[in-house]
């Protein structure tokens, strides 16, 4: 007998049916492949794109007494205050003089490894040993001899072996800044005014554009603790920045990623052997810094006193700040007791 009319159509559904349900895993397997071409395509081009966008300067020398390498890694990160690209009108808006300087108006390490990670401010006017220069204030290492006779000065005054190099400059800083969207900081009581710097904000937690955000780093004459108070404001500054460009929001659309990231490169001056992959790194243990793990301070200061044909200067509890770079040499846990 043969099949009658509505049984062979529901066949033919059924057949139909069968063929549908083995196709469907195939092109939901063949959309995740797509799609994860196309996001490693996209994080490989990124990659290469911001490695091409880096710029590198010969930044560290061999020298007879180097400190060793210790078990974790350290990065010297600078700001530049050299006001040499930026014009008169941009002078005036950031509220920096006409005058060309090649000073550090910042000094971090940053140490991370099986302890930290830890962000450790030094004083600019830290008076030190400059190799071949005699003692002077810290940030006239890089003015006497550029990022290589700054990153032996620090080594020298610090026992440490220093891995990595980053700089940025102030226009650099203020255009990261403005490519987050602007960042929120929390002002102390009883705000922070600076003439001089441009500071003119009031306590509480607000949002901040780039050049507020410079005018906020760059205050000290109307902080009670002078270079001490400020070097703690460029801390919480960094954390504030890298807590952000490292979230979610900023990280995954690609049209908060590639700005930030454009505005980032082309802001960094790194060492030679730095890429995008260390930024990548350093970035992320910044961020765990702003997230509370780790800790921030300020190498331990003994005197702040004037020194002849030097200036103002900052003299280091020779005691206490051993201690704690000893502990970054050695990787191990700072006792809270020891930071501030």
């Amino acid at each position: 007998m043969g099949m009658r009319p509505g049984q062979r159509e529901r066949g033919q559904d059924r057949l139909r049916e069968s063929r549908h349900g083995r196709r469907w895993p195939k092109r939901l397997a063949l959309a995740l492949l797509t799609l994860v071409l196309v996001v490693v395509a996209y994080v490989i081009g990124l990659y290469f794109w911001g490695d091409s966008r880096l710029r590198h300067t010969d930044a560290f020398d061999t020298y007879a007494d180097q400190p060793s390498a210790d078990p974790g890694a350290d990065w010297l990160l600078i700001g530049s205050d050299s006001r040499s690209e930026l014009t008169s009108e941009q002078r005036k808006k950031l509220h920096v003089g006409n005058n060309e300087v090649f000073n550090t108006d910042t000094i971090m390490v940053l140490h991370y490894g099986d302890s930290g990670p830890y962000l450790v401010s030094i004083p600019r006017d830290s008076y030190v040993a400059i190799p071949g220069h005699g003692k002077n204030k810290i940030n006239a290492a890089y003015a006497l001899g550029g990022p290589k006779l700054l990153t032996r000065t620090v080594e020298q005054a610090t026992g440490l072996k220093l891995d990595h190099y980053a700089e940025v400059n102030f226009l650099g800083f203020v255009d990261v800044v403005d490519s987050l969207g602007g960042v929120t900081i929390c002002v102390a009581k009883g705000g922070l005014h600076d003439e001089k710097s441009g500071a003119d904000f009031d306590a509480g937690c607000q949002r901040m554009d780039g050049t507020q955000a410079l005018a906020y780093v760059r205050a000290r004459y109307s902080d009670p603790l002078g270079d001490l108070g400020r070097v703690r404001r460029q801390r919480q500054l960094v954390s504030a920045v890298a807590d952000k460009a490292m979230s979610a929001a900023v990280v995954v659309p690609p049209w908060r990623l590639i700005p930030w990231l454009g505005a980032s490169f082309d802001a960094l001056t790194v060492d030679d052997g730095t890429g995008v992959r260390d930024l990548a790194q350093m970035g992320w243990r910044m961020k765990e810094l702003a997230g509370g793990e780790g800790a921030t301070t300020t190498v331990p200061v003994g005197e702040e006193t004037t020194v002849e044909g030097v200036g103002d200067v900052v003299e280091w509890d020779s005691v206490k700040a051993e201690q704690l770079f000893s502990a970054l040499r050695d990787d191990t846990t700072i006792p809270a007791s020891d930071l501030k």
